[in-house]
């Protein structure tokens, strides 16, 4: 049984590859075809489909009522996405931060895991209920929609260089091809990452280990799986708009949205120990802002020091529980 498992393992990862790959091609020609900046695609579109897995897990958890599973994955790939994802994306490419996301992605971003831990921790005591569920959902609507008034705000201003670019490429495959190049894409990561993330529990249990364990390690870093390759392989193709913003575009819908609907389908009890990891998960947030206030590419050196502190805080919660 085990071996078919590790099977399973092995093909969802092999999915998750081909599909990323796919994905991010067709959605970076997408993005260039409707006049799109890549960060906004990867704010939204990638982050909310690499946050496929995630989703399922948690709402799925919410719906069994497996608090622990629920909130820990969410918080466990957030560390995960920002210290592993951008560290290890950073050793490959030095990544580039730019302006916008340096200006508003990030802190929105920190904002909204200050709302969490209020949520979690102050406003109802070891609990996130339904108006906090609302509250997040009605944060998930707003960021959505100024993503869109800075997309077309900066559609207005691009519109001329577009025209001129557009002039230069030279193999140009229509834009319904690409379309179905990143659906199926999208299709590779989503059940890659389930097929993951079920032969990775299935291990992980075999071997005796807790719910949040579980969540916080093996079914975050699965969920997290698409993120990963998505954003490596952004970053090879040098598409640093999307490596950047699938991560922070991540870790915002994962709170906000997926933590919002899995409260509002039912009441959140949260673990006190989960506020360490809360405010670890804030901590790496703090860093990765940092790294863009103080340099304007994050470099190999601290692409070393990102992946170290999440190996770190693993340690730390694998000799906790």
């Amino acid at each position: 049984m085990i071996l078919l498992d590790l099977l399973l393992l092995i093909v969802g990862m092999a999915l998750l590859v081909k599909g990323a790959d796919f994905f991010v091609d067709g959605s970076s020609a997408i993005a260039k075809a409707l006049k799109i900046p890549s960060l906004i695609i990867g704010l939204t579109l990638v982050s909310m489909g690499t946050s496929a897995p995630e989703a399922s897990v948690s709402i799925n958890s919410a719906i069994s009522e497996m608090n622990d599973l629920s909130i820990s994955n969410v918080v466990g790939s957030n560390i995960f996405n920002t210290l592993f994802i951008l560290g290890v994306s950073a050793l490959i490419v030095p990544l580039t931060i730019g302006p916008e996301i340096k200006k508003f992605d990030i802190p929105v971003m920190l904002v909204i895991y200050g709302v969490l831990i209020l949520f979690a921790f102050v406003v109802t005591p070891l609990e996130i209920g339904i108006f906090e569920a609302i509250a997040m959902l009605l944060m998930f609507v707003g960021y959505m929609a100024f993503l869109v008034f800075r997309a077309k705000k900066e559609n207005a201003g691009e519109s001329v260089v577009t025209a001129e670019t557009d002039k230069v490429d030279e193999k140009v495959r229509p834009l319904w091809l690409e379309i179905i190049f990143a659906i199926i894409g999208l299709g590779g990561i989503i059940f890659g990452g389930d097929l993951v993330v079920d032969s990775s529990a299935k291990i992980a249990t075999a071997f005796g280990m807790s719910e949040a364990l579980v969540g916080l390690t093996i079914v975050s870093v699965g969920t997290s799986l698409p993120e990963l390759v998505t954003s490596v392989v952004a970053s090879l193709k040098k598409e640093n708009d999307i490596a950047v913003g699938n991560v922070i575009g991540s870790n915002i819908f994962n709170v906000i949205f997926i933590l919002g609907l899995s409260a509002s389908i039912s009441s959140l009890a949260v673990n006190p120990i989960t506020l360490v990891d809360m405010l670890v998960m804030l901590g790496s947030g703090v860093v990765i802002m940092l790294v863009a206030l103080l340099s304007k590419k994050m470099t190999r050196w601290q692409g070393v020091v990102m992946v170290l502190l999440y190996a770190a805080y693993l340690t730390f919660i694998i000799i906790r529980n």
